[in-house]
């Protein structure tokens, strides 16, 4: 398939702070004039872990004057594997891959946004869900805004370098790159996942509107690279480059 270049929209907010604040600010001017009884009229925000995107939760936390009630959220990724219980769903939310372990990102979602915000579902990709995740969002009227984050090897999600333009949410192998960067949350090497479930470059690319935040001088040869580099599979993020609504963000 031939998929066009589109102007990638840079913005140099100066600060961490205020990139936060920027998209955070969109958010909730979204979650304002979008929404309804329609389910596939509701507001949906793709949500990403990562250090990066804290900023912009800890913002919309303290967006009082805005009810996310009928907004739904949608994570990039969920480790597999994390604790035996791993298929005992949390009760209410309909099996879409909860995990309780510290460490998992429905875990990290609670501790930074959804114990003070209140949404009206939201939604991890498990690994039984690989099949359903994509069209679930679909029939949702797809994502609105998504967060994104960018790794050193320019990897979105867990698209990891070579990961196909086509890719759907699937089950990946974690590089010894991501497991060795990933061992400093856990106690040993040994405790981190192997595997994790994500959604693909495609399933990325079908948002309406995408911001991506890139934080710290060790980003910035991955950021020039990715977006102002050629498209290649061996920086996933450069796909980026071909979508029509795309706001990539650097501050050091």
């Amino acid at each position: 398939t031939q998929h066009q270049l589109m102007p990638v929209n840079y913005k140099h907010p100066g600060s961490y702070q205020k990139m936060c604040h920027l998209v955070a600010s969109n958010i909730r001017d979204l979650v304002r004039t979008k929404g309804g009884k329609e389910y596939h009229n509701n507001p949906v925000i793709g949500l990403a872990t990562g250090t990066t995107p804290i900023g912009v939760y800890d913002e919309l936390t303290k967006m009082r004057d805005t009810n996310f009630s009928d907004t739904y959220t949608v994570n990039l990724d969920e480790y597999i594997g994390l604790e035996p219980e791993f298929n005992a769903r949390l009760k209410g939310k309909e099996g879409y891959g909860f995990p309780k372990h510290p460490q998992s990102y429905f875990h990290f979602m609670t501790e930074h946004l959804f114990n003070d915000v209140t949404f009206k579902r939201s939604f991890f990709p498990g690994e039984s869900q690989t099949d359903t995740f994509d069209s679930l969002v679909e029939a949702m009227g797809g994502i609105d805004i998504q967060i994104l984050g960018i790794g050193t090897n320019g990897h979105i999600g867990f698209n990891e370098p070579g990961t196909s333009r086509d890719s759907l949410t699937h089950v990946v192998d974690l590089t010894e790159n991501t497991i060795k960067d990933n061992s400093r949350f856990f106690d040993s090497i040994e405790d981190v996942p192997k595997q994790a479930t994500t959604m693909g470059i495609e399933s990325i690319m079908r948002a309406k509107r995408i911001y991506l935040l890139a934080h710290g001088k060790h980003k910035k040869d991955i950021f020039e690279k990715a977006f102002k580099g050629e498209i290649t599979p061996d920086v996933p993020a450069s796909y980026l480059q071909e979508h029509s609504d795309c706001t990539v963000m650097y501050c050091d």
